[in-house]
Formats: structure tokens, sequence, C-alpha cells
């Protein structure tokens, strides 16, 4: 049965309080509240910008009908004005005035027609501005809201971070009084065991498994030498004897 301190075994707990709070603090990292806000605020940003661009395109899309629109009436309006004209200059044989005045009412049907599809349109044009409009403001919105979750959440990682440099020094300066071999079988062990290495023996329970210890197996620890590393007979744990034991 390999051999440390018993002072060095109890420093153990130390060390693996320390561990045990560096992981905490890693999982309170992955999982924040307030990374989640964010990301969710995030999902919301891609979306309504995606809505900004459709609707940005839909306004220059309907912007060219509404050109085009205006074209078609202006030609139609540039052709009822040269007919209008010739027509009141009184030129030409009676047949090609009467047809003048056909061709005019005909063009002023064209020219309805026209007006009320630039109209239309134009409506169209209207209510896609609005949209587009609409989808700008809430991206404006949401842009605001992201700036303030992630300093939230920059907020809480410095927090993070601070502790885990304080919990790494505390770290470093326990695990130097240790014996050398026993803090690589507590690595060894804590890489396989979810984190936790060593554990106190608590009124006869494991701390690491929580199991409590048959008669035989507190018989044994009762036996072995102060500096004996003894180990859990359920989990494999290093097991540290402490005047909590009940031994």
């Amino acid at each position: 049965m390999p051999k440390a301190p018993a002072i060095d075994q109890q420093r153990l707990l130390d060390l693996q309080g320390v561990d045990t709070r560096l992981a905490q603090l890693a999982h309170k990292r992955a999982t924040l509240p307030e990374q989640a806000e964010l990301d969710g605020l995030l999902r919301q940003h891609r979306a309504v910008s995606d809505e900004a661009v459709a609707a940005r395109t839909a306004v220059s899309d309907i912007e060219r009908e509404v050109a085009k629109a205006e074209a078609d009436v202006a030609v139609v309006r540039q052709r009822s004005d040269r007919d209008r004209k010739r027509l009141e200059s009184g030129q030409g044989s009676p047949k090609d005035l009467e047809a003048l005045q056909h061709e005019l009412v005909s063009l002023a049907r064209r020219q309805g027609v026209l007006e009320d599809a630039e109209l239309e349109v134009m409506e169209r044009l209207e209510a896609a501005q609005e949209r587009a409009a609409a989808a700008e403001a809430r991206l404006a919105e949401i842009a605001v809201e992201v700036r303030a979750a992630e300093s939230r959440r920059d907020e809480v990682l410095a927090g993070i971070a601070q502790e885990e440099t304080a919990a790494k020094a505390r770290r470093q300066a326990i695990a130097m009084g240790i014996d050398a071999g026993l803090i690589a079988t507590y690595e060894k062990l804590r890489s396989t065991r979810s984190g936790v290495g060593a554990a106190m023996l608590r009124a006869r329970r494991c701390e690491g498994c929580h199991l409590e210890l048959n008669t035989v197996d507190i018989n044994n620890l009762r036996a072995a030498a102060p500096d004996e590393v003894v180990r859990c007979e359920e989990c494999g744990r290093i097991l540290v004897r402490t005047p909590e034991s009940g031994l």
C-alpha cells in the first residue's frame, strides 16, 4: 500500500475543494443564462435582419414597377397631348380628324387603366416601405438589446475569470506542499472519476460515492497506519481519514 504523510493526505481535501470549485466555474461558464439570453437575441437579430433584407428587396422591386408604370402613363399622356394639339389645329381631312377623336377616347381609357395600375403599385410600395421601416426599427432595437446582453455576459465572465485566477493560485500553493506521488495518484483518479480523486471519510461514509463502508472495511481502515494511502472499496477514490471519520 503506498504511503504519504497524513497531513498531505488531508491537504488533498483542500486541493479537491479547489478543483471542485474550478469545475463548477467551468460549468457556470458553459451554461451561463446570460449567454443563453444573448444567443436568443442573436437568433432574433439574424431573423429580423433577413426580414429587413427581404423588405428592402421588395421595395426595390416595387420601385422598378412604379417607374415602369409612370413611364407607361407618360407615354400615353404624350401621345394624347400630341393628338389633341393636331385635333385643335384643325389640320387634316375630316376623316383624319375623326380618327384622332376616336384615338383620344381610346387613349383616355388606356390612360385611366394605366393610372389605376400605377396607383395600385404605389400603394404596394407604400406598404412595402412601411414593412421595411418597421424591420429596420426592430433591428435597431435588437442591436441595443444585444449590446446590453453582451455587457451583462462579459461582466459575469470577468467575475468567473477573476475567481478562477484566484483559485488556480490557491491550487498551486496547496499542491506545492503535497507529496508528488500522492498528487500523481490523485490526478489520475480525478481524470477517471468525474473530477473527484480524493474524498473524506465522514462518519464511516465515503464523501465521494456517499456509500457507508461495511464493518470489515472500517476495521481495515482502523488497522491502517496514518501514512498509508487508502482507497474506498466502492469507488476507488483516495479515502482521507480525519477526526470526523468515526474510526
